[in-house]
């Protein structure tokens, strides 16, 4: 079987990193840490997706602070324990896998303080047991009824783009492949970059420029700190889906900007930063923003979405509407869909040799050696 007769299982080059496929695995919060401090649920979960066959694996969210983390449950990078802990669940997974490893680096902003998806995911306010107080462009509550969060100040933003630049240079000791800054769902930088979130009158607001400057100056941070010949991505909402607020047209504008900067690709999703949303959930419902942003730039564009068909995944890099796709929740649920999809698309994927003896005889060429 030969890799050439399908765009999806083509090599692709993102910065100096060379990806043997297109499919990039997405990061995931999983929502299982403790104090930060990455568990041995993430060995067990990381180390199943590592032996998949996708091009890259990118680890969930890792917040940069304390403050910065969804819940109180989630991964971080902000200190020697948190990196150790990372560090030794990367030291197992690497045993067995040659997969590259990319890292989401975030801050939640307002969205922080929150439970467990499966508790409720409700905010927790300040005082409350696993609850602390958020921070973001403008004192503006993601819901109406939340606690507000606290506009970050001079000394607030500096803080945070030290903090970024420190995790960045953590995930270089733990040999970590591509950083990617998350600017997307709502976060932080998300609600700088749009105008539903950033009321601010001063340099951090109101234009585009303004507003896209401190996502910028966060890139330019962790791309300083970051080994030069690795790849720094970045993911953004390509549109908050509510009127007046940020869309395809500024999400382009941002992603040329991002490019100027040595950015080796953009990951675009959408949403998450409004509850008035209204979210035309589909199969392929995002990759019209990934086509936008894609006419924008040179370097390569990811699509995610309710991606969960192989004959989908290579209609939307073979007609160029993007150049790789990512998956998620598909791949939670079916852990080996690349395995399946280069079956149905007449390509190879490298398997470890303990599953050699699993291939099936209709594909007797499906698996390569790792």
């Amino acid at each position: 079987m030969r890799n050439d007769m399908t765009k999806l299982f083509e090599p692709i080059q993102v910065g100096n990193l060379t990806l043997a496929n297109r499919i990039v695995i997405a990061p995931m919060c999983q929502y299982s840490a403790e104090d930060g401090r990455m568990t041995d649920w993430h060995t067990v979960h990381l180390g199943t997706l590592a032996q998949s066959g996708a091009g890259i694996l990118t680890i969930e969210a890792a917040a940069v602070t304390p403050e910065g983390r969804i819940s109180y449950a989630d991964v971080g990078l902000w200190d020697d324990q948190t990196e150790a802990a990372m560090g030794k669940v990367l030291e197992s997974v690497r045993r067995w896998s040659d997969m590259p490893i990319a890292l989401q680096l975030a801050h939640a902003g307002r969205k922080a303080s929150t439970a467990r998806p499966w508790d409720g995911g409700a905010q927790l306010a300040p005082g409350e047991e696993n609850g602390w107080q958020t921070l973001s462009a403008s004192a503006v509550p993601f819901q109406p009824h939340e606690y507000p969060p606290e506009a970050l100040d001079e000394a607030g933003l500096a803080r945070i783009r030290d903090a970024f630049a420190d995790s960045a240079r953590r995930a270089a000791r733990l040999g970590i492949d591509a950083i990617q800054i998350h600017a997307a769902h709502g976060y932080l930088l998300h609600q700088f970059l749009s105008p539903l979130s950033n009321h601010r009158d001063d340099d951090y607001g109101g234009s585009l420029e303004n507003r896209m400057r401190f996502p910028l100056e966060i890139y330019d941070a962790v791309r300083a700190a970051f080994p030069a010949d690795k790849p720094v991505t970045v993911r953004v909402s390509g549109t908050d889906w509510v009127d007046g607020g940020w869309d395809a047209e500024q999400t382009a504008a941002f992603a040329r900007a991002l490019e100027a900067r040595g950015c080796a690709a953009i990951h675009v999703s959408s949403g998450g930063l409004h509850p008035e949303q209204k979210i035309p959930v589909g199969p392929n419902y995002q990759v019209p923003l990934a086509r936008k942003v894609k006419e924008a730039v040179s370097i390569p564009v990811i699509a995610v979405g309710l991606i969960t068909e192989p004959e989908q995944a290579e209609a939307i890099v073979a007609t160029g509407d993007a150049d790789m796709i990512a998956i998620a929740r598909t791949i939670l649920y079916d852990p080996r869909w690349p395995w399946h999809a280069a079956a149905k698309l007449g390509a190879q994927v490298t398997a470890a040799p303990q599953y050699l003896r699993c291939q099936p005889r209709t594909y007797k060429d499906l698996f390569e050696q790792d």
